[in-house]
């Protein structure tokens, strides 16, 4: 029987509980997942890619079957193609994520009709956060500790003292 491997891309700056509680349940559904670092250009980053590839390595080592690859300026689906993946992992938070997500998963189907979605609902207590949500806080003396990992917090408090 062939490997069971899905592709979980994002721009995970930083990394999340959130995230991390996919990746796990993610990796129990498959024998490989592939995290990929990736680009949106929609977005202002405050790390490096090689920053947001080691804080995951960190924060995965846990996890035999999970591994951590730079996806910078490709396309998921020319990524998965080049992986030879055929599944994609994505999360949903609420219906805004599902709005955003359905047309992600539609145009990514257009590019390649032999990729498949698969969602994972967040877990109720991850609903809410964000990463431009705790970019916010941290920045303003906020808690983040439930919502990142401690070497994620003590990250985002150095990248931030620099900035300010």
């Amino acid at each position: 029987m062939p490997e069971k491997v899905a592709l979980y891309a994002g721009s995970f700056d930083p990394i999340t509980n959130g995230h991390l509680d996919i990746i796990r349940r993610a990796s129990k559904v498959f024998d490989k997942v592939i995290i990929a670092v990736m680009t949106n250009t929609t977005k202002k980053y405050l790390f490096t890619y090689g920053e947001k590839e080691d804080l995951i390595n960190s924060q995965v080592a846990n996890l035999p079957n999970v591994k951590v690859i730079d996806g910078k300026n490709r396309l998921t689906v020319d990524l998965a193609n080049e992986l030879k993946v055929d599944v994609l992992i994505r999360s949903m938070r609420n219906t805004n994520d599902f709005i955003y997500e359905s047309g992600v998963s539609q145009i990514n189907h257009l590019q390649d009709r032999n990729i498949e979605t698969l969602y994972l609902l967040s877990d109720p207590k991850y609903a809410n956060i964000s990463s431009s949500m705790i970019k916010e806080i941290i920045t303003f003396g906020g808690n983040v500790s439930q919502l990142v990992a401690p070497e994620v917090e003590n990250k985002l408090k150095q990248k931030i003292k620099g900035i300010h």
